[in-house]
């Protein structure tokens, strides 16, 4: 091992000064100017900041002093050194995905996963990469997947963890089974100490260990104390500490033994940023089978699949894995036609089995060893090799940290007691045994895990509201101690101690081994100023528990119900738990601000975190009038993609609304709310009006100072309304020629379609004929309320819908369909509509009438008569369709009709309805559009039709200039040679200009 001894560190060219003193507020202030003097990076010491990182995953709550960005090692350097000279705590943090605690803390945070991630280097001779501590797990195994590598230990968070976080809680994941923990995938690290002394931890030799500890300097002492604990502990190391593959509590004392070579990078995993702070990593890198089987084994619960865990390992799979079937409900639940449900065989509990070969034939055949070995325990079995119905499967399995903090009966769960080990063939009596505990104390929760290393992933609905609560919550935490210790267990298999369990240690190893843990931890940091009061001389597990301590002080007389919440607003403000699916860079649309800004503020996470700490008026202080809310609220785009992504369900464009209902209750509202968000008023107004209203946005001066006025993009053009509304051209037609009996649809004439696209309007009536519809619009001018909704002017849009619920009482009350073409008025009364008139009879009549012209089309599916199948289309799906209608219907749609469609997995257009029109929105609309929409858009062949049935989502590309996009309306028409297709109007295939 190399080691450097710098007692002055390398800021020594930056400005100093003499320390400060003073407590509290003055204290902060004083490392505030301090850090600012030397930090490149963003010091931020305002009230959001300080709110959205006082939480991570887990139940507790800490406020910082503050929060640093280092933009290099420089920075990191000039912040620990400003700390030490001051003082003042410091604790190193990733992506804040951790459930015990052990990332929040009153210190200056330093957040690393904002710019400190570059990949250094990947060496696939020697099989291993250096890496920054920001870097994102996903982005390594990208980097190494072309040399057929892979870092082993994978989180469920593996597409938004770093690896520092996984280094200081020493990560393991659904792999460990075959390539441990963290720990056994670490080389050598580089860190800092907290007195800014560096050098690199690796093996060392017991020659080199003698020559280290005759350094006079500060790394001779380092060393010193160590190989003194190691020499008055080892071989009580060697008797007390667990065998178990899974022991992550406590410290990595074993690595100082000279059978593991005196690993001290080894020794610092684990220690969760109590000892030092990770600059950069060289970690190993292990072989990636190119081809992988996923077997799927059904028991009739958790309890016999725990038994059957053991002669699994004998067959040496990747992994083994645990679903319950109460995860399993809730999946179905939000989904009931999710596919991965489907490829579930009988049982009531489930172990994910997977098997890796170098061709599908050899990795299919480990599986079915798998199933024929399985089978004669009684396990039923399905053998998937499908990449897609495996990312299906996984993604179930991967979700259960967060979607079990809700329970399927409504009812909170949290984390806590969540990722005990025991040894596995420990493991069917250990979980016996908790469900018995859990009954005795008269709580729920939901089972899952890595049950191959006899790790258990639990939620539990804990009261933490009430005092009375909180002791029961104790009184169970200590009886789980016991009951996983007589086991021979770990209080932690995964996540570490933090404050969840540091305070039960002293169940699991004697007062000797305590002592040695101090021992190691005052050798690296003498002051304690890293992330103190964790692992030793801990904060009380009952302590700072966020909901318990921060209880909410605002009045919460919402316009809207939050009704999916039992207490209300107050409780949608819980649900986010951190887990942090919305920092990830792919996949789904949430989140599409933090995609384009990297900013926490910006992401699902940093909001509902600020909501709630607005809720409690304890840092952010001016509940509804928060200014630090509505600046995080403004870039967000109301996508929904929360709602449907985050595993809690968090809607952020319902707080959003009613956030700016509150914030601006008797105030001037934003430009935008007055023009965008009476956008269908003006549309009514101007219908007479269109070519005027369209030459007069042609004339530049005129549309800047229309832009100008209504607070618009200037980048933006605003768009041309059609010479004839939807509407009017509907009612001027001939009557059809169609049966007295003939069933009858309410076709919704939405502004949008209306105003601007009435063309998809009458080839959606023309399809609907063509089976036979008796196809109906309104009699009276009709509005959903979106854009009132989503400028949060929710009394105007309640009195919107009251006064479209009369208008459609007739049909209702006949139980006619209600068919809508565009999705954010479709998905609005399938969604809000309950919330915001909940005591209306009607509104919930209109939501259970609600549907969608696929769904009304894919009834008749085998009925279509195609005349012109062969299109291909690239479909861009609608946010609001993504989070509250789904796409099953529309794939069976486009099937039917010969569509050959590629589906874009790209996110919100960025368009967002008034969102990408506002002015200061153009930037983050266009990075969103241009992260996949655009380019995909641009790299499709001409004949290639560009599928959106939103609104926003055909204006984002009409007016990035690539090409016309159609309605599925208009693709239907033409398949089946109606509408426009059959009066031989243009292509909706054909290129723009």
């Amino acid at each position: 091992m190399q080691s450097s001894a710098q007692t002055q560190n390398s800021t020594a060219q930056r400005p100093r000064s003499a320390g400060a003193g003073g407590t509290g507020t003055d204290l902060a202030e004083s490392v505030r100017r301090e850090l600012a003097k030397v930090v490149r990076g963003a010091v931020r010491f305002d009230a959001g900041s300080r709110a959205m990182f006082s939480v991570d995953a887990s139940n507790y709550r800490h406020i910082p002093v503050g929060v640093v960005q280092p933009v290099d090692v420089d920075d990191v350097l000039a912040t620990v050194d400003v700390c030490h000279r001051l003082g003042v705590p410091l604790l190193p943090r990733g992506a804040g995905t951790s459930i015990a605690g052990q990332a929040v803390n009153t210190a200056v945070v330093m957040d690393f996963s904002r710019h400190l991630d570059a990949i250094v280097s990947v060496d696939p001779d020697r099989r291993r990469a250096r890496v920054q501590p920001g870097v994102v797990l996903d982005d390594l195994r990208k980097a190494a997947a072309p040399y057929g590598l892979t870092f082993g230990p994978d989180p469920s968070t593996h597409n938004r963890c770093t690896l520092g976080g996984m280094i200081g809680n020493n990560a393991c994941g659904s792999h460990s089974v075959a390539w441990g923990k963290t720990v056994d995938n670490v080389a050598e690290l580089d860190v800092v100490l907290a007195d800014g002394t560096r050098l690199t931890a690796g093996p060392t030799s017991e020659d080199e260990l003698t020559r280290l500890c005759a350094d006079p300097g500060r790394v001779g002492r380092l060393h010193r104390d160590l190989r003194a604990v190691r020499d008055t502990y080892g071989d009580l190391v060697r008797t007390e500490f667990p065998d178990l593959t899974r022991r992550v509590s406590g410290y990595n004392l074993d690595q100082l033994l000279p059978e593991q070579g005196f690993h001290l990078g080894r020794a610092l995993v684990g220690t969760e940023g109590t000892c030092a702070t990770l600059l950069e990593a060289e970690v190993d890198l292990v072989e990636s089978p190119p081809v992988r089987a996923l077997t799927v084994l059904g028991f009739p619960d958790q309890f016999v699949a725990a038994d059957n865990v053991v002669p699994l390992l004998d067959l040496r799979p990747l992994t083994i894995e645990s679903v319950d079937s109460k995860i399993v409900a809730i999946v179905r639940a939000r989904n009931p036609s999710n596919p991965a449900l489907e490829a579930l065989p009988d049982g009531g509990a489930w172990l994910y089995v997977e098997t890796g070969g170098e061709s599908v034939a050899e990795a299919e055949a480990r599986g079915r060893e798998v199933a024929r070995v399985m089978a004669g325990h009684g396990a039923t079995s399905v053998v998937v090799s499908d990449s897609g119905r495996m990312k299906a499967l996984w993604r179930v399995r991967e979700d259960g940290a967060g979607s079990t903090t809700r329970l399927p009966d409504g009812s909170e769960a949290y984390p806590g007691w969540e990722d005990a080990a025991v040894p596995p063939q420990r493991l069917g009596g250990y979980l016996r045994g908790f469900d018995a505990l859990l009954a005795e104390h008269g709580r729920q929760g939901i089972y899952y895990g890595h049950f191959g290393d006899g790790c258990i992933h639990v939620r539990i609905d804990f009261d933490l509201l009430s005092k009375e609560g909180v002791a029961g919550f104790r009184r169970f935490m200590e009886e789980a101690a016991d009951l996983v210790t007589s086991h021979g267990g770990s209080l932690s298999g995964e996540h570490g101690d933090g404050q969840a369990r540091a305070e039960l240690l002293d169940r699991m190893y004697p007062p000797a081994i305590l002592d040695a843990f101090e021992k190691f931890r005052s050798a690296w940091d003498p002051a304690g100023l890293m992330n103190p009061r964790r692992i030793v001389s801990p904060a009380k597990l009952d302590e700072d528990l966020r909901v318990f301590v921060a209880p909410p002080t605002i009045r919460a007389d919402t316009t809207l119900a939050f009704s999916h919440d039992e207490d209300g607003f107050f409780g949608a403000t819980r649900r986010c738990m951190g887990v942090g699916k919305c920092l990830s860079a792919d996949g789904g649309v949430m989140c599409p601000s933090y995609r384009a800004t990297r900013e926490e503020k910006h992401s699902t996470r940093g909001r509902a975190r600020l909501l709630f700490e607005m809720a409690n008026g304890e840092v952010v202080k001016d509940g509804w009038r928060s200014e630090e809310v509505r600046e995080a609220l403004d870039l967000c785009l109301s996508c929904k993609g929360c709602k449907t992504d985050c595993p809690v369900n968090v809607d952020m464009a319902s707080y959003k609304a009613e956030f700016l209902s509150q914030h601006y209750k008797g105030r001037v509202r934003p430009a935008s709310h007055y023009s965008m968000g009476f956008l269908p008023l003006w549309l009514r107004l101007a219908a007479p009006f269109a070519r005027l209203a369209n030459a007069a946005t042609k004339v530049r001066p005129l549309a800047a100072l229309a832009k100008r006025l209504g607070g618009i993009a200037p980048e933006r053009t605003i768009p041309e309304l059609a010479p004839t509304t939807f509407v009017r051209r509907f009612r001027s037609r001939p009557a059809p020629a169609l049966p007295a009996d003939a069933p009858r649809v309410l076709l919704w004439p939405d502004s949008f379609t209306n105003a601007f696209d009435p063309d998809l309007g009458m080839d959606a009536v023309a399809v609907l004929e063509s089976l036979g519809y008796r196809v109906e619009i309104p009699d009276k001018p009709v509005c959903c309320g979106l854009t009132w909704v989503s400028t949060g002017q929710l009394g105007t849009a309640k009195r919107v819908l009251r006064r479209t619920l009369r208008t459609l009482q007739p049909w209702l009350d006949a139980g006619i369909p209600v068919v809508g073409l565009e999705p954010s008025c479709t998905a609005l009364f399938r969604g809000e509509l309950t919330d915001l008139l909940p005591d209306e009879p009607a509104a919930a009549t209109l939501k259970d009438r609600t549907r969608t012209l696929a769904e009304v089309l894919a009834e008749h599916a085998d009925q279509l008569d195609v005349r012109r199948p062969g299109q291909r289309a690239l479909v861009q799906v609608h946010c609001h369709q993504h989070a509250e209608l789904g796409f099953v219907a529309d794939r069976k749609v486009l099937g039917a009709l010969g569509v050959e469609a590629e589906v874009l997995d790209s996110g919100c257009c960025g368009l967002a309805g008034n969102f990408g029109f506002e002015k200061g929105h153009y930037e983050v609309s266009m990075d969103c559009a241009e992260r996949k929409l655009l380019p995909a858009v641009r790299a499709a062949d001409s004949d290639v039709v560009m599928l959106a049935d939103g609104f926003s989502c055909r204006t984002q590309v009409r007016q990035a200039g690539e090409r016309e996009p159609a309605h599925l309306a208009q693709l239907a028409a033409r398949a089946l040679g109606v509408g426009s297709a059959a009066s031989g109007e243009a292509d909706p295939s054909a290129p723009r200009g």
